[in-house]
């Protein structure tokens, strides 16, 4: 290919790429980290091509391409070990539990967001299909959040019928470690016994750190997958999801 053709098509892609970031980050909600993604892909093209233009082929160059080269190729397969498990955990379990948490998300004002209304919409499926299950609605009140994430699943499920008894709140977490270790408190607290076991309702791709958790207390955890709606937000979180996996991992070593 005419070395010209190719470095004009490695710019335009460049562009395209800054263009779809900008998009991400500014004008769709929840897509800041394929933003950020793009920006990255595009800063990769635009060293390769900088680095191959005729005034820059010297052997700094060529080392300085071959070590991104090995770094790139390392970092992908280290992240492909977190994200195997993140999606082999997604499917979720078949498991009748008498206990499951559903883990909250965003609240838009006193409106569910997107990602909270999938999981109330899994949560509702289980406790139709499980009559003697109780949940724990587990979040707290976030920034823009007019009331409590508990409460706002609260609300929407009892719109759906399902009856008050079988809704326990928590309304004090922040982040899921405090979702699954307040929400077993509710639980011991409620029933008089820590369970051997519950259910959790999370988005799928979710479920694999939530689970971690649980264990980390000492319980076992099934998942209850809430499945994303939105292609390029399930593949915004899943790939949040891989860092938080291998931070997650880095840390507890």
């Amino acid at each position: 290919m005419n070395q010209n053709l190719s470095r004009f098509l490695f710019a335009a892609v460049e562009t395209a790429l800054c263009l779809l970031a900008a998009v991400f980050l500014f004008a769709l909600s929840g897509h800041g980290f394929l933003g950020l993604l793009c920006l990255a892909i595009a800063a990769l093209l635009a060293f390769f091509r900088f680095t191959r233009l005729p005034a820059r082929k010297s052997r700094k160059a060529r080392t300085a391409r071959l070590v991104v080269s090995v770094l790139l190729i390392v970092g992908l397969l280290t992240a492909s070990v977190p994200g195997f498990f993140i999606w082999r955990a997604s499917s979720g379990d078949d498991a009748d539990c008498k206990y499951i948490v559903v883990l909250g998300a965003g609240v838009n004002g006193t409106v569910p967001s997107l990602s909270l209304k999938e999981r109330i919409d899994a949560a509702a499926d289980y406790l139709a299909a499980h009559p003697e299950a109780v949940a724990v609605l587990s979040g707290g009140q976030g920034p823009h959040e007019e009331i409590t994430e508990a409460a706002c699943m609260y609300r929407e499920l009892l719109a759906r019928g399902v009856a008050p008894e079988r809704l326990w709140l928590e309304d004090c977490a922040e982040n899921t470690r405090e979702n699954i270790s307040l929400s077993l408190a509710v639980i011991q607290e409620n029933s008089g016994a820590r369970p051997a076991e519950i259910g959790v309702v999370s988005a799928d791709y979710h479920l694999c750190r939530a689970e971690l958790y649980a264990k980390e207390q000492g319980v076992a955890a099934y998942g209850i997958p809430a499945k994303s709606t939105w292609p390029t937000l399930w593949l915004n979180y899943f790939l949040r999801e891989i860092a938080a996996l291998m931070a997650y991992w880095v840390f507890s070593l």
